[in-house]
């Protein structure tokens, strides 16, 4: 179940011991807002600001395929790819 506040809540520890968390909010099973924060490190800083944005409207099924295309071009270090992956698929498990 969704926190009383309608948002969904994840986090996850990376195998290098880095932390990832993030805040979902759905609407009609697409992002409707997102907050990603951690003690991992993203190059350009501003690109995880730009990440959020390029998250919101997508449905779950199309989460994994955005990031790993955002992901790309931007150089993340203490996390992966697929670390945002299972951290946004983690919080979303709570809706269902």
């Amino acid at each position: 179940m969704p926190a009383k506040n309608g948002i969904l809540r994840g986090e996850l520890k990376v195998k290098n011991g880095k932390l990832v968390k993030c805040g979902i909010e759905m609407d009609n099973n697409k992002i409707k807002n997102i907050k990603i924060t951690g003690d991992f490190f993203i190059y350009p800083e501003e690109k995880i600001e730009e990440f959020e944005r390029k998250m919101m409207g997508l449905k779950k099924e199309e989460i994994s395929k955005g990031i790993r295309e955002f992901f790309k071009g931007v150089e993340l270090v203490g996390a992966s790819a697929n670390d945002f992956i299972q951290v946004m698929m983690k919080a979303m498990e709570k809706e269902e």
